[in-house]
């Protein structure tokens, strides 16, 4: 599959069947989020991968009570470390989180080529988060997402059109 066909495919699920990934799917699925960029190649992250029932519903719970997270076999809690950052990326901000968030993007457009469904999950109590996993106080958890084959397939949403998002030489 094309990246940019993974990409117009991707789908944000929330029905998922309990069928298990193969390993040979899921170490790939990894891979992507291992090989993604990151400033100053810091690598700030790790991935906790959540196959227990019993903590995955815990998840679900933290996270807005969205108990459809639980449903899929695998949930990804992707962490990060901010002090294994730029200091100021853009004078604006650390650059930890975007590092983060782009592997965890890599992961789920690979799972998508891969016939494998996610939904970014960032709607959760971050502090509930990390004593379920027992995750230390210097770690941050950045998003979560469920990993499983779809028991639905919903149409596209409506996406702007380029000519509203693309300026060129300036901002108009």
């Amino acid at each position: 599959m094309e990246v940019l066909e993974a990409i117009r495919k991707r789908r944000s699920i929330r029905k998922y069947k309990g069928d298990p990934l193969p390993e040979d799917t899921f170490h790939r699925i990894l891979e992507a989020g291992r090989l993604a960029p990151s400033g100053k190649n810091f690598q700030p992250w790790k991935f906790i991968v959540v196959r227990d029932e019993r903590i995955k519903h815990q998840l679900a719970e933290a996270s807005a009570r969205q108990y459809f997270i639980a449903e899929a076999p695998i949930i990804i809690v992707a962490c990060g470390f901010p002090e294994q950052s730029y200091a100021r990326l853009g004078r604006y901000m650390s650059s930890w989180a975007v590092d983060v968030a782009i592997a965890l993007q890599q992961m789920m457009l690979q799972a998508t080529a891969e016939g494998v469904s996610t939904c970014w999950i960032g709607a959760f109590e971050e502090q509930e988060v990390k004593k379920i996993l027992q995750v230390p106080e210097e770690v941050r958890v950045l998003g979560l997402t469920p990993l499983g084959y779809p028991a639905e397939d919903p149409p596209a949403r409506p996406r702007k059109p380029l000519e509203q998002i693309i300026s060129y030489d300036r901002y108009y």
